[in-house]
């Protein structure tokens, strides 16, 4: 497929960045750190391809059903989701910008949009017709590259809530929740043709999306409340005269 015409894979991860920024209009995230994130997560793909290419050298293409589970929850979820949380933890981690619970979801998700945004392209290099193409660029801007943001965002939510308020599982156990979606994603699709009843699991990626996307959702309304009742308790608080701070010592 002609490289100017697969570069329109990246609309779909585009769309949905300005999606997740305009939720985060009244405190936004710099534009250079932003950029830096989904720089870090396109960059992230490069070590994922050479390290699912070694994978699939050493054990070969997945024959089987044990073979397909490995495949999509090693070599795709485990990979995958790792380098997004590395690409979280050194691109924001320990930045000052990082300082409200909404912004472990923006920031997750625009490393998980960087990674699918490069993705998608070279998904699309590989179409043989324009009829491959356009069926490849519909099914992932439905399923895939949404999956890559939600996936992405819940490290980050779980990360910052850990962070904010002690709570949660923290960026490993968001991380292991990634790693859980993202392969049950993949080990729907498979082991199509692998057992005779895999085509129940047809369902399951849109499930996961759709599940996911309204999880996320709440998840995001929670944070945001969070945040604006933090910045308004300051507001709230009455100026004492001068001379009266020892009060509060």
């Amino acid at each position: 497929m002609n490289f100017i015409v697969a570069l329109s894979g990246m609309l779909p991860a585009l769309f949905l960045m300005w999606y997740v920024e305009r939720h985060d209009a009244k405190r936004p995230e710099p534009r250079s750190l932003l950029r830096k994130t989904a720089l870090f997560g396109g960059l992230s793909t490069i070590p994922c391809i050479i390290i699912q290419v070694l994978i699939d050298n050493s054990h070969g293409a997945p024959q089987t059903a044990q073979g397909a589970l490995f495949t999509a929850y090693i070599v795709a979820g485990v990979t995958e989701e790792t380098a997004k949380a590395l690409c979280l933890y050194f691109a924001v981690w320990r930045h000052p910008a990082f300082d409200e619970r909404f912004d472990g979801i923006v920031y997750g998700t625009r490393a998980g949009l960087g990674f699918a945004l490069v993705e998608n392209v070279g998904y699309l290099l590989g179409a043989h017709s324009m009829a491959g193409f356009i069926g490849t660029f519909i099914m992932r801007a439905v399923l895939a590259v949404p999956g890559h943001a939600i996936w992405g965002g819940f490290m980050g939510h779980y990360a910052a809530k850990k962070r904010f308020d002690r709570t949660g599982p923290g960026l490993l156990g968001g991380l292991a929740i990634a790693i859980f979606l993202h392969g049950t994603y993949d080990a729907a699709l498979f082991l199509q043709g692998k057992v005779a009843w895999a085509p129940l699991l047809l369902p399951v990626p849109l499930i996961i999306i759709i599940g996911g996307y309204r999880r996320l959702r709440k998840h995001a309304m929670w944070a945001i409340a969070k945040d604006d009742l933090q910045h308004a308790v300051p507001a709230a608080v009455p100026r004492l005269p001068l001379g009266m701070g020892f009060v509060l010592r």
